[in-house]
């Protein structure tokens, strides 16, 4: 297997962004599978996590909500990145829903086809591409942030599959009581999977804040054949 990877430039009201696709040329138009990263932008995990993809047999696309080259280092850092998106919630679903049309003009792809992941910060843009009533068949939220957007309700069609850990202080069991009730009145398809004795960021290797994230190697094992299932379901 061949994959191909080559950068894709675009833009959001003048603001230049930068992802990254990620496929296998021996194959034609085929679904693509937008991966949207954590609060520190995108980087080495979320393009291996495109890439990972691109070997399933889709076209994976390393999205990115900040800008061209914008990372994050420290707790400070990917705070200051994040806070404007979660303030306004109108800017985020619209620069995810950018690249959504944008993988969709990928010569690559089946525009017909297309769902997304996302990991922490990129769970919650992931839900929020849903919540914007987007065209695409599902997304996946790892360990998201699950707060409502506060804005007048769409319906959503794209079924949703939310990975938790149950001792996720970043989106305690309130928060996920009120998704089930905002996804139910929109008449949603949705599955939640609960991870017992698991912090936050547990599919992220390397992740350690105590009390706070940690990875868990069983539960990302687990959250990664759950995904798949569900995007074999969604973009058959």
């Amino acid at each position: 297997m061949a994959i191909v990877t080559r950068r894709v430039d675009y833009q959001d009201q003048g603001v230049a962004l930068r992802g990254r696709v990620y496929f296998d040329d021996r194959l034609g138009p085929r679904p693509a599978v937008l991966v949207s990263h954590a609060w520190g932008g995108r980087n080495s995990f979320s393009n291996g996590q495109a890439e990972k993809l691109a070997k399933l047999g889709y076209v994976g696309f390393a999205l990115d909500m900040y800008g061209v080259g914008v990372t994050g280092e420290t707790v400070q850092e990917c705070s200051a990145l994040m806070t404007p998106f979660m303030e306004d919630r109108t800017m985020l679903a619209r620069r995810i829903k950018l690249a959504v049309a944008t993988v969709q003009a990928l010569p690559e792809v089946d525009a017909t086809r297309i769902a997304a992941i996302g990991f922490c910060f990129g769970g919650l843009c992931v839900l929020d591409l849903a919540r914007s009533g987007a065209d695409v068949r599902g997304v996946v939220s790892f360990h998201g942030l699950l707060k409502g957007n506060g804005l007048p309700p769409n319906k959503i069609t794209a079924k949703a599959l939310l990975l938790h850990g149950d001792a996720d202080p970043l989106a305690p069991f309130e928060d996920v009581i009120a998704f089930r009730d905002e996804f139910n009145a929109a008449g949603n398809d949705w599955q939640l999977h609960v991870y017992g004795k698991t912090l936050h960021a547990f599919s992220m290797p390397g992740a350690n804040m105590p009390g706070v994230a940690a990875h868990d190697a069983l539960a990302e094992a687990r959250s990664m054949k759950s995904m798949q299932d569900f995007l074999a379901e969604v973009l058959a």
